[in-house]
């Protein structure tokens, strides 16, 4: 096993902004065109739960700074292998399910410069499975390799965003934020709606504690990367959804389908069209490259502590978990090839709602385990039982937003996993 601290501040961070920066960014401004400019006050809400989010993850870091798998050490150490294991089991879930669905966006996104990719299927599908594998290979490379991929690709899907949101201030008509509420509903319902649409922008924050235990200075890094990365997609989301909020009037945004393209259209002629495209390409590589280098640490992480199977715990000579990521790869691009068949495709959507939800339960699990970590070494003050507090109804507030039928299926999907923890325990603690 290599020792070798193979991740620093530049790339921590990029994975925390990269992994929650993805497709949806791009679309959501037309959803909130709705409810006009009040949806504003929807992104501060929900970037101030996730700034509280970002906080306890933040300490979570400093108490255990070497531990690696995030969310699952964190609980394992506050509340015990079996909570440890429903949040390994589900997260891991939610990962290859969530790279699904991202390689899928960005093969849709191509088509704007291979228009071919939208009608063969074949084709589509080649692309997609060559993404996956050749993102598979590289982070098979080593954590370094990946990290690398994950600043560059970063860097370059921020530049569109950044372009459109400067140009766009520029240009910008505060006619279209009055009436500040253009939807039918009361201020405090339409600001209810948007925080839920918006709130699910900010899932993938807690990446930066997952590798822990390959980050240098991981004790200060995964503090600082967590809050800055956090901090600086929750002004990112702002400023741009202003931008194209200001260059398109309500009426029209909402029925925008690329409304980052319109706007980029608006200012700089249909030509601009192919550099948000480009932008929507890049950002959904460099996700389906950041949540790629997750999917094996997690299970890496379980494997350890015997609560998945060994093979799981295994590192190659580059000292990476091949074998998880290279299983949870083929499970992608399963799932990958499953959208492409119309018969399965609404199948295909719920599972990745599921997915979502499945993303929000490591986050209670760990706000709870931070307390109850805190409490043991009399180490938490006032003020961070009350922003652990509000990461919990933020969280909470997530999970009943997602709606009825999604929490049943998803504690349906969790408790899927016993029998798997039984034969795990049985094969390591014999009767």
């Amino acid at each position: 096993m290599r020792t070798t601290k193979e991740i620093g501040i530049w790339t921590a961070t990029s994975l925390v902004v990269g992994n929650m920066i993805a497709s949806g960014l791009f679309m959501l401004p037309a959803t909130l065109g709705i409810y006009g400019g009040i949806s504003l006050v929807g992104w501060l809400i929900s970037g101030a739960g996730a700034m509280c989010l970002a906080l306890v993850y933040s300490w979570l870091s400093k108490m255990q700074p070497l531990a690696t798998g995030g969310p699952y050490a964190y609980t394992y150490s506050g509340m015990g292998e079996f909570a440890a294991f429903l949040v390994a089991w589900g997260y891991w879930i939610s990962v290859w399910c969530t790279n699904a669905a991202i390689a899928v966006a960005f093969v849709s996104y191509l088509t704007a410069f291979f228009p071919a990719l939208g009608h063969n299927p074949i084709l589509s599908v080649s692309t997609g499975l060559g993404a996956i594998w050749l993102l598979t290979w590289i982070n098979t490379r080593g954590l370094k390799e990946a990290g690398i991929v994950q600043v560059i690709t970063t860097i370059l899907k921020l530049a569109p965003l950044v372009v459109i949101t400067i140009g766009g201030l520029f240009y910008l008509n505060l006619d279209h934020f009055t009436p500040f509420n253009v939807s039918t509903q009361t201020n405090l319902s339409a600001i209810t709606s948007a925080t839920t649409l918006t709130l699910f922008a900010f899932l993938g924050l807690e990446c930066a504690t997952i590798p822990s235990g390959n980050v240098s200075s991981s004790e200060k890094t995964v503090s600082k990367a967590t809050i800055l990365g956090t901090l600086l997609t929750t002004v990112i989301y702002m400023a741009s959804t202003i931008a194209v909020m200001g260059l398109i009037p309500p009426a029209e945004l909402h029925q925008s389908q690329a409304p980052f393209a319109d706007a980029a259209a608006s200012i700089w002629g249909e030509e601009a069209r192919y550099l948000v495209a480009a932008g929507a390409v890049i950002s959904t590589f460099g996700a389906l490259n950041g949540w790629i280098l997750v999917q094996g640490q997690m299970p890496f992480a379980a494997a350890r502590d015997k609560l998945f199977p060994k093979m799981f715990a295994k590192e190659n000579k580059k000292g990476t978990p091949a074998f998880g990521i290279l299983v949870s790869s083929l499970l992608v691009s399963v799932l990958m090839s499953m959208n492409f068949s119309k018969s399965l495709a609404d199948t295909y959507t719920f599972i990745i709602l599921l997915s979502t939800l499945t993303v929000l339960v490591p986050y209670l699990f760990s706000v709870i385990s931070f307390v109850m970590l805190g409490a043991r070494n009399k180490s938490i003050s006032a003020i961070k039982y009350l922003v652990a507090g509000l990461a919990f109804v933020y969280s909470m507030w997530a999970v009943i937003g997602s709606g009825e039928e999604i929490v049943f299926w998803g504690f349906i999907l969790l408790m899927a996993g016993l029998p798997f923890y039984a034969y795990i325990q049985i094969k390591n603690k014999p009767l």
